[in-house]
């Protein structure tokens, strides 16, 4: 059987009310987890690394390591480094994560927990027109393409005009 309770705990010390911790136990009462004054528990009741724990871990050999240092731009660090060896357990922790989350088919569970529902309450024929703005609306305003093309500085055709260095580069060489 489920069940919750929460044990208040307040003193008064002559005119002043003292609180004291909370007890919230959940599915028995050998499980205590002590919580704060708003019923938040003091120290944490899971971990995503125990939650991981069923997964095995996966293995990122140095030759994949260094292609992926490669594909980033990057330097790879020497393989015999321990920054090389932080790195590859780090990625092996991230890409454990990843096929955990993969693994997951939330399609398969026709559990109402899952499922998203639109709690917007709205009478019948009713609702937010998003195509009807009402007149003199600043926001309507900003949104004319004339009127923002009209500030820039350059245009063209009815374009924006950005000159880059990277151009003035190429046409000098």
């Amino acid at each position: 059987m489920l069940w919750t309770s929460l044990a208040r705990l307040k003193v008064r010390l002559g005119n002043a009310t003292a609180l004291f911790p909370r007890w919230y136990t959940f599915r028995s009462a050998h499980t205590l987890v002590e919580t704060d004054d708003c019923a938040i528990p003091l120290k944490a009741t899971w971990s995503v690394d125990e939650l991981l724990s069923s997964y095995p871990q996966p293995t990122i050999s140095p030759p994949v390591l260094r292609r992926l240092h490669i594909l980033s731009a990057l330097i790879p660090p020497d393989e015999s480094s321990p920054v090389h060896s932080k790195l590859t357990r780090e990625l092996e922790d991230l890409v454990k994560l990843v096929e955990s989350v993969r693994l997951f088919n939330v399609s398969s569970d026709s559990s109402p927990a899952y499922n998203v529902v639109d709690a917007r309450v709205w009478g019948e024929d009713a609702g937010i027109d998003l195509q009807k703005v009402p007149p003199g609306d600043p926001d309507q305003e900003a949104l004319r393409p004339a009127e923002l093309l009209s500030q820039a500085s350059r245009t063209e055709n009815s374009l924006y005009v950005i000159h880059s260095d990277r151009a003035a580069r190429q046409k000098s060489s």
